[in-house]
C-alpha cells in the first residue's frame, strides 16, 4: 500500500484508511506486527555488527593480512611450523582486540538505553511514553513545546501550534502548523500541515498520525544522500595523524631492510616475514581497541556518577574543556522556584494580582515549566476555580502566555502572564493604588521603578494583565492588545548550599565558568554576589546586538555573565569562544538550546530536558549539578591520560626495539629474531597495555585541560625510542662479545631483554613523577609482573624449541637484569629533562 505518497494532499480519514489504522491509536499487537515491516524508527543502521564482522575486523590491516599470505606461502614450501606459529600469534593478537571491543561495545549500548528519547503515543486507547525508535506508521502521537517531531506525520488536531523546521527550511523563524488539506505540487516548506522527524515544538500541542518513519522519512532522505558524518574531534585528528606517521616511518623501513637484507643474499622468503614482522611490530596494532577501552571503561565510570555518554569521542573534549557556559536556574541554583508575592504597580502586595497568576498558570495546557508549577501549587484562600475557554501557548517570541477563562459570575477574561515588556506592550491600561484602571503612560515610570527594586534585590519578575472578553470563542494572538496591567509576581531561586565552593573547583580545573541567563542584569548581578563572584564582568544581550563579531571575540574572554540574553545570543557566545581558541562546553536543557548544544565542543544536557536538547548533548547529566559535572570533567582527564599513556609506551619501547632489530639486521649474519619472535615480542608487550584502562591517575593530569599535541609526541617517540635502542645495543654487545652467542642464543637473549625492557618501562612513562611515587593499578601491574615472569621461564618450558629459543646460562639473567634496572634508571633522569624542557 502506497499509503505515505502525497499525504498533505489527502484528508485524515482518507489517511487513516490507506493505513488502516484509527484515530484512537493502535494496539500493542498491531504496532508490533508493523516494526516487523518498517522496521525501527531510526535513520541510522538499526543492526548492530554481528560478533562474527567484528572478528574478521580485527583483520584489516594490510600488513595483518599480507603477514597472513606469507605465512601461508610459508606453509606451501613446507615450512610448516613456522607457518603455523605465525597465524596462532597474529589470532591471538586479534582476539585480544576482538574481546575488549566486543565487552566495550556492549557496554556502551548499555549506557545509551539509559537516555532514550521517549514520545507520547496512544496505544491501547490510552496515551504513554515509548522508545522512539518503536513508533510505526499508523501510530497517533501527542506532541507539547519541547518535543521533537519523532517521524514524519500529518495534523490531525493543534492549538498554536509552532514548529522550528530550519533543519529543512534554513528559516529561524518558527512555522505556525495547522491541520487542513494542501495541493498535491506543495513544497515542503509550505507543508504547514504536516510534521517532519528532525523538527521540534517550539510551541503549541498537537495530536498528529504517524505517516513514515525511519530512512523513509524526509529527514531520512537528507541524512542518506548528504551521508553525514559527526565532524572529527581534535583527538581523532590527532590519532589520525600519529598514524601516519608511524605508516611514514613504516615504509621506509620496511623498504630499506627488505632490500638490504636481501642484497645480503638471506633467504627471500624469511627476509620478507621478517620485515612484514617488523612492520607489525612498528604498528600499534591494539591502539583502537585501547582507545575504544578506554573510553569505554571511563563511560562507564562517568556513568557510576551520574554522567551517560553518548558519543565516546565526546570524552576527549569533555576532558579538555577550558570553558562552560551554563544556565543559572537548576544549575547554579536551586531550580525550585518560590513565589516571593504578588505586587500592584507601587510594590505594594495584592492578592488579587496572585490570583490572577494562578488561573493562568493552574489552567495552561502548554509546557508547564518550575515557574507555573511554584505559582499553581499556592494555596489562595479566597481562590475561586475557573474554566479554561482557550489558550494562546507560550513562545520565545511574544514572551508571554494568555488564557481565556471564565470564573463562576463573572464573564470570560483574558489573562496574560509574562516578561515585563511583553506585557506592557499589549497593554494600554492599568491599575492605580485605589485600583481603578488609568491610562497606563500615567504608571510607566512606576512600573519600572518597581520591577526594578524587585530585580535589584534578586527577584524574577512577571508581568500580569486581563481584561473582560465579550465572548467564549476561540482566541489568537491578534487580540492580545487593550489589556489592563494589573501588577507583578515576583518570584526567587536560591542558589544552591556550596556552590561557591563548587565554582572555585572548577577554577583549580582549568575550567572558566560563563553565566547565560535571559534574567536582566540586575537579578544577574544579585545572583553573582550569592555565589562568590562579586566582581563578575556583565554584558547584556543589548549591547552584544550592537557589537561586531571582531568586538565580541575579545569581550567574550573577559565577560563573566551573559544577561538578557536572546536564544539566538547563546549560540553566537559559544562560536565566538570557540573562535577564540577555546574548548567550550555548553549546558542547557530548554526548548531554544539545540542550536548552542550543537555548536558547542561538549553539548551538556540533563535527563530531564526536553527531548530536542537531550537528543542534541553528546553527554548527559542523571542529576543537574555541577558536582556531578566536576566528577565526569575528572574522568574524561583519567580517560584521555591512559589512553596518552599508550602512546607513550607505544611510541619508546616499540618504536626503539624495531628500530634496534632493523639495524642489527644489517651486520649479523642471521636475522636478530624470527618473524614469529617479533611477532611474539609484540603481542607480549601489548597484554599489559590492555590493562591502561583501570590504571590510575596522577592528579597533575588531572589539575588542567589537556590536548593531543601531536609535535610532543613525536620530541617523545625520538628521545625515548633512542634511549631504548642504546640499551637494545649495549644487549647486543654484552651477548655478542662476552658470551660469544649463536643464532638461537641471541635470539633468546635479546627476546628476553626486549620485552622485560619494554613491560616494565610502562611503569615509568606513565606518570611523569618518579615511578616509586605514583602507585600504578593493580590489573597494570600485575600484567606487568605476569609478563616480566612469564618471559624469563619461556625458554625453559617444553614447546620453547617450536619458538626457536634456547636455554641461556644464569649469569646472562644477571647481565640482562642489571642493562633492564640501568635502562629504567636512565629513563627516570630522561624523563626529568624531557618534562623540564618540553613541559
Amino acid at each position: 500500500m502506497d499509503n505515505k505518497n502525497n499525504c498533505w494532499s489527502k484528508d485524515i480519514p482518507t489517511v487513516l484508511q490507506e493505513l488502516n489504522a484509527t484515530p484512537a491509536g493502535l494496539t500493542n499487537s498491531e504496532a508490533e506486527n508493523r516494526r516487523k515491516t518498517y522496521g525501527l524508527n531510526t535513520i541510522q543502521s538499526t543492526k548492530r555488527q554481528t560478533t562474527f564482522l567484528l572478528f574478521l575486523s580485527q583483520f584489516k590491516s594490510p600488513i595483518t593480512i599480507i603477514l597472513l599470505l606469507a605465512a601461508a606461502l610459508s606453509y606451501a614450501l613446507s615450512d610448516n611450523t613456522d607457518a603455523v606459529i605465525i597465524v596462532i600469534i597474529v589470532l591471538l593478537s586479534s582476539m585480544l582486540g576482538f574481546w575488549q571491543e566486543k565487552a566495550a561495545g556492549n557496554a556502551i549500548a548499555q549506557l545509551l538505553a539509559m537516555v532514550r528519547i521517549k514520545a507520547t503515543v496512544i496505544r491501547n486507547n490510552k496515551s504513554g511514553d515509548i522508545p522512539v525508535e518503536e513508533i510505526v506508521p499508523g501510530d497517533v502521537i501527542l506532541l507539547h513545546a519541547g518535543d521533537l517531531i519523532p517521524a514524519d506525520c500529518l495534523i490531525m488536531e493543534s492549538s498554536e501550534l509552532f514548529i522550528d523546521e530550519a533543519t529543512f527550511t534554513g528559516e529561524t523563524f518558527p512555522v505556525e502548523k495547522l491541520p487542513g488539506v494542501l495541493p498535491e505540487d506543495t513544497v515542503l516548506a509550505k507543508r504547514t500541515n504536516a510534521l517532519f522527524m528532525g523538527s521540534h515544538v517550539i510551541s503549541g500541542t498537537a495530536k498528529a498520525l504517524v505517516v513514515k518513519t525511519g530512512t523513509a522519512t524526509e529527514f531520512g532522505h537528507i541524512s542518506q544522500s548528504l551521508k553525514t558524518t559527526i565532524p572529527e574531534t581534535e583527538f581523532a585528528h590527532g590519532i589520525r595523524k600519529f598514524g601516519y606517521l608511524l605508516m611514514q616511518i613504516t615504509m621506509i623501513m620496511v623498504i630499506l631492510i627488505f632490500t638490504t637484507n636481501v642484497m645480503l643474499h638471506k633467504p627471500i622468503l624469511e627476509s620478507l616475514l621478517f620485515t612484514l614482522a617488523i612492520a607489525v611490530g612498528l604498528t600499534p596494532q591494539l591502539l583502537p581497541a585501547i582507545i575504544t577501552v578506554n573510553m569505554a571503561s571511563g563511560a562507564r565510570r562517568m556513568a557510576a556518577k551520574q554522567v551517560i555518554v553518548k558519543r565516546l569521542s565526546s570524552i576527549e573534549n569533555f576532558g579538555s574543556m577550558d570553558t562552560l557556559c551554563s544556565d543559572k536556574t537548576g544549575t547554579l541554583t536551586e531550580g525550585k522556584v518560590k513565589v516571593h508575592e504578588a505586587s500592584d504597580c507601587y510594590g505594594q502586595q495584592n492578592n488579587a494580582v496572585l490570583a490572577l497568576a494562578k488561573m493562568n498558570s493552574t489552567l495552561q495546557q502548554g509546557f508547564k515549566n518550575p515557574i507555573d508549577e511554584a505559582i499553581a501549587a499556592l494555596d489562595l484562600p479566597d481562590f475561586h476555580e475557573a474554566t479554561r475557554l482557550d489558550e494562546i501557548p507560550y513562545d520565545f517570541i511574544r514572551k508571554r502566555l494568555t488564557l481565556l477563562v471564565q470564573a463562576a459570575d463573572h464573564p470570560p477574561m483574558l489573562i496574560t502572564k509574562g516578561a515585563l515588556n511583553q506585557v506592557t506592550a499589549v497593554c494600554n491600561r492599568a491599575l492605580n493604588a485605589a485600583g481603578a484602571v488609568i491610562p497606563i503612560e500615567g504608571l510607566s515610570t512606576q512600573i519600572q521603578q518597581t520591577y526594578e527594586s524587585l530585580s535589584a534585590k534578586g527577584y524574577r519578575t512577571l508581568g500580569i494583565a486581563y481584561k473582560d472578553w465579550k465572548n467564549n470563542g476561540i482566541i489568537h494572538k491578534e487580540d492580545e492588545k487593550e489589556m489592563i496591567f494589573a501588577g507583578f509576581v515576583s518570584l526567587y531561586d536560591p542558589p544552591k548550599a556550596g556552590i561557591a565552593d563548587t565554582i572555585n573547583e572548577l577554577r583549580a580545573l582549568g575550567i572558566q565558568l560563563k553565566v547565560i541567563t535571559g534574567d536582566n542584569a540586575l537579578i544577574a548581578k544579585n545572583m553573582t554576589g550569592q555565589i562568590g563572584m562579586p566582581d563578575a564582568v556583565i554584558l547584556t544581550g543589548a549591547k552584544m546586538r550592537l557589537m561586531s563579531d571582531e568586538a565580541l571575540l575579545h569581550q567574550v574572554l573577559i565577560t563573566d555573565v551573559f544577561a538578557e540574553v536572546e536564544p539566538n545570543h547563546k549560540e553566537r557566545i559559544i562560536l565566538a569562544l570557540k573562535k577564540a581558541g577555546k574548548v567550550v562546553g555548553y549546558m542547557g536543557d530548554g526548548i531554544n538550546d539545540a542550536s548552542a548544544l550543537h555548536a558547542a565542543d561538549v553539548g551538556l544536557s540533563v535527563d530531564s530536558a526536553v527531548d530536542v536538547a537531550k537528543e542534541a548533548a553528546a553527554i548527559v547529566l542523571l542529576n543537574q549539578d555541577l558536582n556531578v559535572l566536576l566528577e565526569g570533567v575528572k574522568e574524561g582527564r583519567r580517560t584521555f591520560a591512559n589512553t596518552q599513556k599508550y602512546i607513550f609506551m607505544a611510541t619508546s619501547a616499540n618504536f626503539g626495539n624495531m628500530f634496534s632489530m632493523a639495524g642489527a639486521s644489517l651486520f649479523l649474519s642471521f636475522l636478530p629474531l624470527l618473524p614469529k619472535q617479533i611477532l611474539l615480542t609484540n603481542l607480549m608487550t601489548d597484554l599489559p597495555a590492555m590493562a591502561l584502562a583501570a590504571d590510575t591517575v596522577d592528579d597533575d593530569w588531572i589539575s588542567k585541560p589537556r590536548r593531543w599535541d601531536i609535535g610532543f609526541i613525536k620530541r617523545f617517540m625520538l628521545t625515548f625510542g633512542i634511549l631504548s635502542s642504546v640499551f637494545d645495543y649495549l644487549t647486543f654487545g654484552v651477548l655478542l662479545l662476552w658470551f660469544k652467542a649463536g643464532e638461537q642464543e641471541f635470539q633468546t637473549g635479546w627476546f628476553i631483554e626486549s620485552v622485560v625492557s619494554a613491560t616494565l618501562i610502562v611503569l615509568v612513562v606513565r606518570t611523569r613523577k618518579r615511578f616509586t611515587q605514583s602507585k600504578p593499578g593493580k590489573y597494570l601491574f600485575a600484567a606487568t609482573l605476569f609478563v616480566a615472569l612469564f618471559t624469563l621461564l619461556l625458554p625453559l618450558l617444553p614447546f620453547a624449541h617450536l619458538l626457536g629459543f634456547v636455554a641461556v646460562p644464569l649469569k646472562f639473567y644477571l647481565a640482562m637484569l642489571g642493562i633492564v634496572a640501568l635502562y629504567i634508571l636512565s629513563a627516570e633522569l630522561t624523563k626529568k629533562w624531557f618534562y623540564k624542557n618540553y613541559q
